[in-house]
């Protein structure tokens, strides 16, 4: 199959199962969502959805959290991974956003990127879902399915190479919502150890899919 007509049918699919679909971070402002993104690299959205309801009441803003120090914040955030690390890039991203943008999250790329703390995927996010950008965050899960599925090929073996061919491939209004697609498909149904190919209707695009056995045959490009 070409590559071009497994990316339809793979969108047309995305589009039908998924016509809604948006991040399961739970926030109340921009900043709480740079913060929740943060929180979440190597650590499950249910467990920062746990820990930022109190996070939020005492922190709601980023003049609120720079005007403290990193173990404040860690008191709260002490269930997540790496507490110590994030604590301290949190209070030092509250206090640039302080100095350099009035408190609020800048919606320039690179201004996101020199905040402590936040690299391309968060800043992706972030552009996504805050601003309503075309941009597309590849975490652990996209970068899987995308191999998976046949999206992607071995030479797109980085985060960001992966980002470039799928951007080039999707529509741009789909963009946004594409990032979800992939990022659900491969926490709920393509999952890392085994995937649920029984509950997946991608089966007969998936290039790491046996239809002669009805079963998953392994990576398809994709790093352990």
């Amino acid at each position: 199959m070409k590559r071009t007509e497994r990316y339809l049918k793979a969108l047309d699919y995305f589009r039908e199962q998924m016509p809604e679909v948006q991040t399961e971070l739970e926030f109340g402002s921009v900043f709480q969502l740079l913060v929740a993104v943060v929180l979440s690299a190597q650590c499950t959205d249910k467990r920062i959805n746990q820990v930022t309801p109190e996070l939020f009441r005492r922190f709601p803003d980023a003049r609120s959290m720079a005007a403290v120090e990193p173990e404040d914040v860690l008191e709260y955030i002490s269930s997540v991974s790496y507490p110590n690390s994030k604590a301290d890039h949190l209070v030092k991203l509250a206090r640039m956003l302080v100095e350099k943008h009035g408190g609020e999250v800048p919606t320039d790329m690179n201004e996101l990127l020199d905040l402590p703390g936040v690299g391309r995927k968060t800043a992706n996010v972030v552009q996504s879902v805050a601003f309503g950008r075309a941009t597309m965050a590849v975490d652990t899960h996209v970068f899987r399915v995308s191999h998976r599925l046949g999206l992607v090929t071995k030479r797109e073996d980085t985060p960001y190479k992966v980002e470039q061919m799928l951007i080039k491939n999707i529509p741009e209004e789909d963009i946004p919502r594409a990032h979800h697609w992939l990022l659900l498909h491969g926490r709920y149904v393509c999952t890392s150890r085994r995937p649920h190919c029984e509950k997946c209707g991608l089966c007969a695009i998936c290039a790491s899919y046996d239809s002669t056995s009805s079963t998953f045959r392994g990576e398809s490009g994709s790093r352990p």
